[in-house]
C-alpha cells in the first residue's frame, strides 16, 4: 500500500453496505503486489526516485524523529533494535532505519520484495546493522519469545491498510507487548489519510483510514498518542500522509 492518488468518486469500486475493511483479502493483496516491480518505483506506487516523493518521504520521517530523541532515549548498554513493518524491499532501513538503529529486524509477506532486499540490504548487513528478515504477513506476526520486550522501535509505514481494524488493533497489541516497557519502545505509524470515511480499494485490496479512525484505533490497541505531523513535500494530487508516534498506554 504506497502513496496514492485521490480518487473521483466511481474510481474505487466498492460495496456501500459494507465496512470498508471488511472487503479486505489477503490473498488478493498478496497476488497483486507480488506482480508489481520489486523496485522503488513498484514499492511506491510509480512514485519512484523519478520523483520527488522517496526522498521527501526519508527527509519527513527524519525531521519527525530528530523532534521525537528525547522521548526516545534509549539507556546505556540497551540495543536500539527496529522493526520495519511491511518493508517492500527494504527502502526505508536502507534510508532511515540503520542509521538510528543498533539491529534492523524486517517483515515482509511478497516473495520477490523479501529476494529483492539481498540487494537493497548490502550496505545495512556490512554495517552489522541487519537482523532478521520475516518473510509473513503483519496478520501471522508473532513477536519471537526472546525478542518480547526488546524492540526500540516498531515502524509501520504504508502498509496497515492490508488490514481489516479488528487485525490492526491485535497486531498493534502485539506489537505493544515487543516493546521495551517503562516508556522507552515507541511505535510510529504514517500512512496516507482519508479526508472523511475510510475507503477501500479494490487494485490493492486495502483501506486508506481517516485520521479519527486511526486515533480510535490507536486508543483500542492501548497506545498513546505521543506526537504527530504531516509529511510535506508531496504532490498535491496525492492523499495527505500523516505520522504517528506512540507509546504504550501503560
Amino acid at each position: 500500500m504506497p502513496v496514492k492518488s485521490i480518487q473521483v468518486n466511481g474510481e474505487y469500486i466498492m460495496d456501500e453496505g459494507l465496512a470498508a475493511d471488511s472487503q479486505i483479502n489477503y490473498n488478493d493483496a498478496i497476488d497483486y503486489w507480488t506482480g508489481v516491480p520489486a523496485s522503488v518505483d513498484g514499492v511506491l506506487g510509480g512514485f519512484g526516485e523519478q520523483t520527488a516523493v522517496p526522498k521527501a518521504d526519508i527527509v519527513g520521517s527524519s525531521t519527525f524523529l530528530r523532534k521525537l530523541q528525547t522521548r526516545m532515549t534509549c539507556p546505556d548498554g540497551v540495543e536500539k533494535l527496529t522493526i520495519d513493518m511491511g518493508a517492500g524491499i527494504g527502502r526505508i532501513t536502507r534510508d532511515l532505519l540503520w542509521k538510528v538503529s543498533d539491529k534492523c529486524d524486517l517483515l515482509e509477506p511478497v516473495k520477490p520484495f523479501v529476494a529483492q532486499m539481498n540487494n537493497e540490504l548490502v550496505g545495512v548487513k556490512n554495517r552489522g546493522k541487519l537482523g532478521d528478515i520475516y518473510d509473513i504477513g503483519m496478520q501471522e506476526w508473532e513477536c519471537d519469545a526472546n525478542k518480547v520486550g526488546k524492540y526500540w522501535l516498531v515502524w509501520c509505514q504504508w502498509c496497515v491498510g492490508q488490514l481489516p481494524d479488528e487485525e490492526l488493533v491485535k497486531f498493534w497489541e502485539r506489537c505493544r507487548t515487543a516493546l521495551i516497557g517503562n516508556g522507552i519502545g515507541t511505535l510510529i505509524v504514517k500512512e496516507n489519510i482519508a479526508p472523511d470515511d475510510d475507503i477501500f480499494d479494490e487494485t490493492d485490496s486495502s483501506v486508506t483510514r481517516s485520521d479519527a479512525k486511526f486515533r480510535e484505533l490507536f486508543i483500542k490497541a492501548g497506545f498513546k498518542l505521543i506526537a504527530s505531523d504531516i509529511q510535506k513535500g508531496l504532490p498535491k494530487e496525492l492523499y495527505p500522509v500523516r505520522m504517528y508516534c506512540l507509546k504504550p498506554n501503560n
